[in-house]
């Protein structure tokens, strides 16, 4: 039996899984990582590489301890990660990104987190160029990519310090750190780095906006210098070094796959999978084709909606198109919400009412959202309701209090709440845990919406992550959406077992000879094995009444109107302040 590691690196901890030709999950292991906040400056998220690599040898080496599987028969490995800055010098060291006196030199502290919105400033000088490469990112760039964050960097960092850096996008640290071979993959310069399908690199972006170095030295700094990366699971440099392979217990020379960043390994994760009826599994095989109407819903503090598409297809607000960031010759398409879990989270502990949540949680020996949703349909019957969005009827919560990645994408969007009365106790928190949940489910079919009027023909949402644990919330998606979800076999082992996908690609590529492979049998190869690993998951379809259909329908148009009035009332401040 040959097994296959899967690494994914998420905001707040790293996994490791082991799993088996079948997608089985043999080991498991998670391990928190460390991120630094400023108190003075609520933008600020900081993680640094070694945590994250120490978090990873960890978790990988009890895996290996647990399912006493001999490393000799771990064929191949891969990673994913969150779309963050990691900086190095030229010798793999760590350079911190912290402003003030250490900021360019060697340390700890030297990744911006995807979630960082100090470079609030700098996307906005990007968006004023009108550059070519804004039109691959929605028409509007996003101040959580990497190039807004490393103009950043240029403009606080002393030149003699800046010009020893290098930058990736966390994926690509990861192989680097594991092969010492630099190469990029397709997956996070594309998507994140401003790498243009078909023509590369923009001399002319880099010197408009002040970042002539990284053209002045052929784009050593950034990777890809003479256009070379590599697609998703592509074999990276020599397979494992020695000093990684001693670290996490593994053979020298075992294959590693390009990474991608981790919506994207939730993508490969879910959407070749069959599913679960009233119990009978579907009979269809899915082909590739059929991935351009499931879209995957990566979904933990933060959700990322990625679709794929035979042509480009340009969506105002949505990131891409983008050109083979998983296979040679598809594009894709990624809409986001910055803050999801996050903001469940935020909303529920910041409420007066929390204390008394945790306690009576601890005394039914429950959870949270157990109690949460017991309290909700307690109120549901005595009120006569027939649905919770009858319920929380009078009450609307604009859910963008971190600003808007899809489809507006505008980061100084903030949240606006309607409904709100002089009750602070359990019930009231119920309830806006409620609209929260709504809210959130509202969005994302705002984005679906703007993904099909743009082209794409999105019938279902194949979910990943933490939130798809939450089959109320599942439910509610289905139902505002107006299309099934479909639940992963693990809501959290989807995403490691997309990148240990790409680890099985790595090695039988490799063994294969992927250089003389043709484009069409390389995606056959990765899509048979999507198809072959990723365990059948659960269909959850629409179920409203026609009252809760005609309730969610006025909520949405409510929702949509929400945007409206806060560029009205923004306008007219702005206009008071001239």
């Amino acid at each position: 039996m040959s097994y296959y590691i899967g690494v994914d690196v998420g905001t707040g901890s790293a996994r490791a899984v082991l799993v088996n030709d079948h997608g089985k999950t043999i080991a498991s292991h998670t391990k928190e990582t460390t991120t630094w906040r400023d108190h003075d400056d609520h933008r600020i998220f900081e993680q640094s590489t070694n945590n994250i690599w120490d978090s990873i040898s960890s978790c990988i080496q009890k895996c290996l301890a647990e399912s006493k599987v001999q490393p000799s028969s771990v064929k191949g490995l891969s990673f994913d990660a969150t779309c963050s800055l990691a900086v190095s010098d030229f010798n793999g060291d760590p350079v911190v990104v912290t402003k003030g006196k250490n900021l360019g030199q060697k340390g700890d502290r030297n990744v911006i987190l995807w979630a960082d919105h100090r470079a609030e400033k700098e996307a906005e000088l990007i968006n004023s160029t009108g550059s070519v490469v804004l039109d691959y990112v929605g028409g509007t760039m996003s101040l959580e990519m990497e190039i807004p964050k490393t103009l950043w960097l240029k403009n606080h960092m002393e030149p003699s310090l800046f010009t020893r850096c290098q930058f990736f996008d966390l994926p690509d640290f990861l192989t680097y750190r594991a092969t010492k071979d630099s190469t990029r993959s397709c997956c996070s310069v594309t998507c994140k780095c401003s790498f243009v399908p078909k023509s590369g690199w923009q001399a002319d972006f880099f010197e408009k906006i002040g970042l002539e170095e990284l053209v002045q030295t052929n784009y050593m700094q950034l990777g890809a210098s003479n256009g070379e990366v590599l697609t998703a699971g592509k074999p990276v440099g020599n397979g494992l070094s020695k000093q990684a392979a001693e670290e996490f217990g593994l053979v020298e020379g075992t294959p590693v796959g390009s990474a991608v960043i981790d919506a994207y390994a939730g993508w490969l994760g879910t959407v070749a999978g069959r599913y679960k009826e009233d119990g009978k599994l579907s009979d269809a095989i899915p082909s590739i084709d059929e991935s351009r109407h499931r879209l995957a819903a990566c979904a933990g503090t933060s959700t990322c909606h990625i679709v794929q598409s035979r042509e480009g297809v340009f969506v105002n607000g949505v990131w891409g198109p983008y050109k083979d960031p998983v296979f040679q010759g598809w594009w894709m398409n990624e809409g986001g919400q910055s803050s999801t879990g996050q903001l469940i989270d935020f909303m529920i502990k910041t409420h007066p009412a929390y204390p008394r949540l945790q306690k009576m949680a601890e005394e039914q020996k429950s959870n949270i959202f157990t109690v949460l949703q017991d309290l909700l349909q307690k109120m549901k019957k005595d009120s006569n309701a027939e649905s919770l969005t009858e319920l929380t009827r009078d009450m609307h919560f604009y859910p963008d209090l971190h600003g808007n990645r899809s489809p507006i994408a505008d980061p100084r969007m903030r949240g606006s709440f309607v409904g709100l009365t002089l009750d602070d106790g359990l019930n009231d928190l119920a309830r806006k845990y409620n609209v929260t949940l709504e809210a959130i489910a509202l969005q994302t079919r705002h984005i679906v919406d703007e993904m099909n009027a743009k082209g794409h023909s999105i019938t279902s949402i194949y979910m990943s992550g933490s939130q798809a644990k939450n089959i109320p919330m599942m439910q509610l998606f289905a139902d505002t959406c107006g299309m099934p979800v479909v639940l992963p076999f693990d809501e959290g082992g989807a995403v490691p077992l997309g990148a240990a996908m790409l680890g099985r690609f790595a090695a039988e590529a490799a063994q294969k000879g992927v250089q003389t492979m043709s484009e069409e049998q390389q995606g056959e190869l990765l899509w048979d094995i999507m198809v072959k690993m990723t365990p059948p998951g659960t269909i959850v379809k629409p179920a409203t009444s026609g009252k809760e259909k005609k309730l969610i329908e006025a909520k949405y148009k409510i929702f949509r109107e929400a945007i409206d009035i806060q560029y009205r009332w923004r306008k007219q401040i702005e206009e008071a302040m001239d």
